[in-house]
């Protein structure tokens, strides 16, 4: 029997505002804003997903990034995986992305993974984000126990503990 990630009873959190961003998940309409963000920050965000994964490459198109997109959008919808993207209040540009993710370590729930812009490592918003992000979670989500790879706790003891 398989185990979901989420309680089907569970109501999703839709969107989370603050004064420096707006939270909501990501869709393929995105694409637009997630592709120049990713691409105005690819040597920052090499290893955010682990190591070993070589997400973004630079040869990365902006179709590929739509596939990748839908994907996460119907990961979304079915409950599996949550990919929000992290925008200005006006929307009009992409500042990030939060990925709540199951976990491959049985000792967490969930893994969570974000990432912010490189031009706004100068207003602090990785912090910013992390700190809300890890209050919005231990409120509104059912998780017990989440694992924040490459900030709480390393990659290389996630991946193998």
């Amino acid at each position: 029997m398989e185990t979901k990630f989420i309680p089907n009873n569970f109501k999703l959190p839709k969107i989370l505002k603050t004064e420096k961003f707006i939270l909501r998940m990501l869709t393929a309409d995105d694409v637009a804003k997630d592709y120049e963000a990713v691409m105005a920050s690819l040597k920052r965000l090499k290893g955010v997903f682990g190591p070993e994964n070589p997400w973004p490459e630079e040869s990365l198109t902006f179709k590929q990034d739509l596939e990748d997109l839908k994907w996460h959008e119907k990961e979304f919808k079915k409950r599996s995986s949550f990919a929000y993207t992290v925008m200005n209040p006006d929307e009009s540009r992409c500042l990030g992305c939060v990925y709540i993710l199951p976990s491959d370590n049985r000792q967490y729930d969930a893994m969570i993974v974000l990432w912010v812009r490189k031009s706004e490592l100068a207003n602090s918003l990785d912090e910013k984000l992390f700190s809300v992000v890890q209050d919005w979670l231990d409120k509104k989500w059912p998780f017990k126990t989440v694992a924040y790879p490459g900030r709480k706790i390393t990659w290389d003891k996630f991946l193998n503990d």
